[in-house]
């Protein structure tokens, strides 16, 4: 299969701030550096200022990769009449955009740094005299109000007869004339342009998704990272426990297991449940603790007897991760749910098996995603929601030893305490996958789903964003 066969998983519209960082955070794994997306995008603004046959542009720029772009647009004009950059000279800038300032300083263009609004003030005359204003100040990474010395330069722009053009998406209160984005729309009504971006850094997964991922606040207090429970075991010991280990470290701060089976781990809340088996007897006990968490992970070791708890269970839960005996008829349907099945498991719950060729899989898995996202296991991942499809590569073949899916749908509940489904499904795969991944390099085939677990932080938390 070629990559253009999964053309068809592209989404399309409008595209926001994080998923963008997203995106060009796998294009930048991919090998596509953020200083070449950063030429292609300020090329194409140049030449949309070109072709409006002007002699005097004013370029207007943040300290940001926005800026960065406008300082290329200003490189690619220079042969004109007067070209003039206005740009923040107080405060950090990123190294992509530091580079373009760097290499800026070398082209015949007028070069401007303020550090306040009498700073603007004293360069009121370029906004009389241009052609054309190019706002290259903030871009997709702005919010709240436009601080000085940039909201003086947005009066001025507004205040000037010269048609603005905005780099990817406009300065907040600023009258744009034209809205240039790159890969994808900003916002509506913009013209797009290709910068470049593979496809394949929007339809897999990969290290820019990280960035989805929300930083702990410095003051966070106990519970901030959610609490989950985890309902399984019975006829299988282990399982639930490796849930629950998976959820511990990828960020929850309180994890309960809820389970007839008891295995001492002196980081996890045992709440027992009396006999070999969970049953209607254990409602009132498990619906309590349903109650109070954000997360219910369920379903693993927990045989075929069950499945009328696992229903009430779902009834109850505000968002639910339903794995393993769960995935039975009738579905369990929280309020919000994930389902991770294998192969064999999506076709329990469908009734057909998923079609081998990956395409005809991600179209399959996607008109199965009807009452929750489903990630479907296996030597891709395929995540959908129904309207969206994903891909994960991730893994080795090692991860054919039992725990590893397990481990997954743990991962997952602790992403979904503070992640959409659909996020917390996709980013949950890539780390499964890429831990199994580190563990592999050690153990080889050797590997135990329980050498994995320690390898999550170490994906999960580091942040990998274009600069």
């Amino acid at each position: 299969m070629t990559t253009n066969d999964m053309r068809e998983f592209l989404e399309t519209g409008v595209i926001d701030a994080g998923r963008m960082r997203a995106v060009e955070g796998n294009a930048v794994a991919l090998g596509h550096p953020s200083l070449s997306m950063m030429e292609s995008a300020g090329r194409a603004v140049a030449d949309a200022v070109l072709a409006r046959g002007v002699s005097r542009v004013l370029v207007l720029c943040g300290r940001g990769n926005n800026g960065g772009d406008g300082m290329v647009a200003a490189r690619y004009l220079r042969h004109l009449d007067s070209v003039d950059v206005v740009y923040p000279d107080c405060g950090s800038t990123t190294s992509s955009a530091a580079a373009q300032a760097s290499l800026l300083r070398h082209c015949s263009v007028a070069l401007h740094p303020i550090r306040c609004a009498a700073d603007v003030e004293a360069l009121s005359c370029l906004f009389g005299e241009a052609d054309i204003i190019v706002d290259a100040m903030l871009g997709t990474g702005a919010s709240g109000a436009v601080r000085e010395p940039l909201a003086t330069l947005v009066a001025r722009a507004n205040g000037s007869g010269a048609p603005v053009v905005a780099v990817d998406i406009p300065t907040p209160g600023i009258r744009a004339s034209r809205v240039i984005s790159f890969h994808r729309p900003k916002v509506e009504g913009a013209d797009v342009v290709d910068i470049g971006i593979p496809l394949e850094a929007e339809i897999f997964t990969g290290p820019g998704d990280l960035a989805l991922v929300p930083a702990r606040a410095s003051g966070a207090h106990k519970g901030a990272g959610g609490e989950v429970l985890v309902v399984g075991g019975g006829p299988y010991q282990g399982a639930p426990y490796i849930a629950a280990m998976g959820a511990l470290r990828a960020g929850a701060d309180i994890v309960r297991i809820a389970s007839p089976a008891y295995i001492p781990m002196p980081d996890l809340i045992y709440e027992r449940l009396e006999g070999g088996a969970i049953t209607a007897d254990h409602l009132e006990t498990i619906l309590s603790l349903v109650d109070r968490a954000d997360v219910v992970v369920c379903g693993m070791g927990l045989g075929k007897e069950s499945h009328g708890v696992v229903l009430a269970v779902a009834e109850a839960a505000r968002r639910a991760v339903f794995d393993a005996d769960a995935l039975s008829r009738p579905l369990p349907v929280a309020k919000e749910t994930i389902y991770t099945p294998h192969a064999g498991e999506f076709a329990r719950m469908i009734g057909a098996e998923p079609p081998a060729d990956l395409a005809a899989r991600g179209r399959c898995v996607k008109a199965a995603a009807t009452a929750g996202t489903i990630l479907l296991k296996g030597p891709v991942d395929v995540v959908s929601d129904g309207r969206r499809v994903r891909f994960n590569r991730t893994g080795t073949p090692a991860m054919t030893v039992g725990g590893t899916g397990d481990l997954l749908a743990g991962v997952t509940g602790a992403l979904f305490c503070h992640l959409p489904a659909f996020e917390a499904a996709c980013i949950a795969a890539y780390v499964n996958g890429r831990a199994g991944m580190r563990a592999a390099e050690e153990r080889g085939n050797g590997m135990l789903a329980t050498d994995m677990p320690d390898y999550i932080p170490q994906e999960l938390f580091r942040r990998s964003a274009p600069e």
